[in-house]
């Protein structure tokens, strides 16, 4: 992936929903630089660099926050005590968090600098240029918003003193209108030299839609776009010696911070991978004891996707189940079970025989629940994974993850009266 480390220009020392911008006086305006070409490329270009890179990015933070709080990791070292708090949880998890503020914090910006771009388009007068661009903001926009309310039990959409927070589903509404607004252009969003190009713009909108409908329960929609999507087509943030792959230099190379929790990737006994699941050997050494991670993250220059084939196809399997076509749901289930490394674009195959369980939507849906888990293993994913297929939650006896949402950070609550009340697990 070619890097265009141009920073983002709108610089917050607390980015909250309230945050005010503190420039350097000696430097071109936002707006300035902004309105042109160059301007609005280069702040484009470092959308993909906050999102991605570096130990703030929300790519570690989801990662990270997801693996501890849903038991899929360990912690190696307690002088981590960011991660030391989330992987406990409950009342230890507190609002001071830096892996909780990071997140927050950069998936504002995020938006915030997407929509700015997207409100400036019209800069742009190359037809390839501006549909590239248009479609690359959207995107982070996309997964700006659609991961905070994964996380967070409501979200402000808007910077602004005070900005009041908008409802789970309005901001999912917006996700889904932004990445929307870009299929009229998505045959001439191909890329061009001089924007990040390690993302497929047409493939990625419609994964994103299917995976953000399917949050959001609209099942039909998920199925639509979840069949747009071409599976043989990689869609990856890139990684160079400069920009590294932050979960592999932070934590896996280094062996400093978390590794797999073990074989059982943190599900229940019910639920474990089968030893024969050529997935155990995809996303863990072979052999290694104590479990290491390997898969998209043993090397710092390892590309992590966007998204999976094999979470298309589990999109697919659980909105047929969630509309009662269960023996449909298990034609989808059975793509994934059977699929081989050779076949998978990334090398990711269960080589597993079909389905031969009760053939009910409950059973179905554990089974869809278990290899989303396992085929989607250190996504960032599970939290909300484990939420919507009702499984044990935090406080609870056999509880399988150690919280239900996360607290607002201080960061926002010092600067925002109208921040809600943190949830209690």
């Amino acid at each position: 992936m070619k890097k265009i480390l141009i920073p983002i220009l709108s610089v917050t020392l607390l980015f909250a929903g309230c945050s005010e911008d503190y420039l350097d006086p000696t430097k071109p305006s936002q707006e300035l630089v902004i309105g042109t070409r160059d301007g609005i490329i280069g702040v484009a270009n470092g959308l993909q660099q906050l999102w991605s890179v570096d130990r703030i990015s929300p790519v570690y933070t989801t990662i990270t926050g997801n693996g501890f709080t849903t038991k899929e990791l360990r912690l190696l070292n307690a002088g981590n005590v960011d991660e030391g708090e989330l992987s406990v949880g409950g009342q230890v998890l507190s609002t001071k968090n830096g892996v909780v503020n990071n997140l927050w914090s950069q998936c504002l910006i995020i938006n915030s600098e997407s929509q700015k771009v997207l409100d400036n388009i019209n800069i742009l007068t190359v037809e390839n240029e501006k549909a590239s661009v248009f479609a690359h903001a959207s995107i982070f926009k996309a997964l700006a918003l659609s991961t905070l309310v994964q996380y967070f039990e409501s979200v402000p959409l808007k910077t602004a003193k005070n900005a009041s927070f908008n409802t789970r589903a309005e901001v999912l509404n917006t996700a889904i209108e932004t990445l929307k607004a870009t299929e009229s252009s998505l045959d001439k969003a191909t890329g061009f030299t001089g924007l990040a190009n390690s993302l497929n713009y047409k493939n990625t909108v419609y994964a994103l839609l299917a995976r953000i409908y399917l949050i959001a329960g609209d099942h039909d929609n998920a199925l639509k776009y979840a069949n747009l999507v071409d599976l043989n087509v990689k869609s990856v943030f890139g990684y160079d010696q400069i920009g590294v792959n932050p979960i592999a230099f932070v934590s896996i190379t280094t062996n400093n911070v978390f590794q797999p929790i073990d074989l059982t990737l943190g599900l229940p006994t019910a639920l474990t991978p089968d030893s024969s699941d050529g997935r155990l050997n995809f996303y863990i050494k072979p052999g290694s004891n104590p479990t290491t991670a390997t898969g998209f993250f043993d090397t710092n220059i390892k590309s992590i996707p966007v998204y999976l084939p094999g979470e298309i196809m589990l999109i697919k399997a659980e909105a047929y189940a969630r509309k009662d076509n269960v023996p449909q749901a298990i034609i989808e289930l059975n793509k994934v079970l059977t699929k081989t490394a050779a076949t998978d674009v990334y090398g990711i195959g269960a080589n597993l025989p079909p389905y031969a369980g009760i053939v009910t939507k409950e059973a179905v849906l554990e089974q869809i629940y278990r290899n989303r888990c396992i085929e989607m293993y250190m996504s960032g994913l599970k939290l909300e994974d484990s939420r919507r297929f009702n499984r044990p939650g935090a406080g609870v006896t056999g509880a399988e993850r150690n919280r239900n949402w996360y607290p607002y950070p201080d960061s926002e609550r010092n600067n925002n009266t109208n921040t809600p009340a943190d949830p209690s697990v």
